[in-house]
């Protein structure tokens, strides 16, 4: 069956129906990953958007029941060059047009998406819309909410609170029934692999909703505070902004992409929405505390004006190497610090693990691993 893609300039591409019929608007984003889908799919750092996959054939190794990123798919849509329909691997459990049309997901295939990408490159992101009904459409899409104005943290974080460990893993005291350490999480858009990591250093993380106030993390005293990622645009997060401020230099905060951009406008700090983002496995970061040089995975739309820092309490700690923007900062006499990649990956490389074994170091005052 036919699939129709339109851009807000009235531009159309046609190509194939990848699951199910319908319609689906969105930012068109770009992510230059090799492997990873099923996590990008349920990543919702993507909520609101329509995700172009680089790589020519997606779905090769089916979907899995273990690597989940969240309890739903998370972007609008997915634009693909080829579709895989008869994955082969030992852990798939459904093909990607299976796991589509299971969650009513209107997506499209065969389309030339590294030129689609060359052009956002060139111009920028755009909204669009995917359809089986091309009658109207553009005029359905100019007419839709841009993604700039919506809250998309609302929509993807927790309505309300829940723990994560795993009980018997390094970093468990079986003989007292308690782990190392506890953090309190801020869920702006949080992804399972994060406390995936926690956990698997000994500690127990209890999320809360994006709309939690700082007195009721305070009471709950935990031993350090997580910023997590997170969709959409950072300065209509002011009620998060403001709950930070409050929390500042009273636990140990570690902040992790749209929660570096939390922070630094927490220190007043502010942010601005970059031409096409960075979304992919491959990024190089310089630490410019060490110099130090890791390869990240990145999934970000909006970036912190480094000026803005300028006579703020907060000091640049790690640059991007391929365009010089913030990739890191650190709070003076606060014991905060966030990095603007994904150090769990999730997909991505293991380069960056090393900020959670630092946290925790900064929370127990002990070695992460050495229990």
């Amino acid at each position: 069956m036919k699939a129709h893609l339109f851009l807000t300039d009235g531009t159309h591409l046609e190509g194939q129906l990848l699951g199910a019929e319908g319609e689906r608007f969105g930012e068109i984003v770009f992510n230059t990953g090799m492997t990873g889908y099923q996590e990008v799919l349920t990543d919702p750092s993507y909520a609101g958007q329509m995700v172009i996959f680089t790589y020519p054939m997606i779905g090769n190794y089916g979907i899995n029941d273990d690597d989940f990123e969240s309890d739903r798919i998370q972007p609008e849509s997915i634009i693909v060059r080829e579709a895989c329909h008869e994955p082969s691997n030992w852990r798939s459990s459904q093909s990607i047009h299976e796991l589509l049309v299971s969650r009513q997901i209107t997506a499209i295939e065969g389309l030339d998406t590294r030129a689609l990408t060359k052009r956002i490159r060139s111009e920028g992101v755009t909204m669009g819309v995917i359809t089986t009904n091309p009658e109207g459409a553009v005029d359905r899409l100019r007419s839709h909410t841009d993604y700039g104005v919506q809250d998309y943290v609302g929509r993807v974080s927790t309505p309300e609170r829940y723990s994560w460990g795993y009980e018997g893993r390094r970093g468990f005291d079986e003989s007292e029934g308690r782990y190392k350490a506890r953090i309190a999480v801020i869920d702006c858009g949080l992804k399972y692999n994060i406390l995936r990591r926690f956990a698997a250093l000994g500690v127990e993380s209890f999320v809360f909703p994006s709309t939690v106030e700082a007195r009721e993390i305070l009471d709950f005293n935990p031993d350090g505070i997580l910023l997590s990622p997170g969709p959409g645009d950072p300065e209509r997060l002011d009620h998060v902004v403001n709950t930070v401020k409050t929390l500042l230099g009273q636990k140990p905060i570690f902040g992790i992409c749209l929660g570096n951009q939390i922070l630094c406008r927490a220190v007043g700090g502010s942010t601005y929405k970059m031409k096409f983002g960075h979304r992919g496995s491959n990024h190089p970061v310089k630490d410019l505390l060490d110099d130090s040089v890791t390869i990240t995975s990145q999934n970000h739309g909006y970036a912190v004006d480094p000026e803005s820092l300028v006579g703020t309490e907060a000091e640049v700690t790690q640059i991007n190497l391929n365009d010089g923007t913030v990739e890191g900062i650190q709070v003076k006499g606060a014991n905060a610090r966030s990095i603007q990649y994904h150090p769990e990956a999730a997909p991505g490389p293991w380069d960056s693990r090393k900020y959670f074994v630092q946290f925790v170091e900064e929370m127990t005052g002990e070695l992460a691993g050495s229990k």
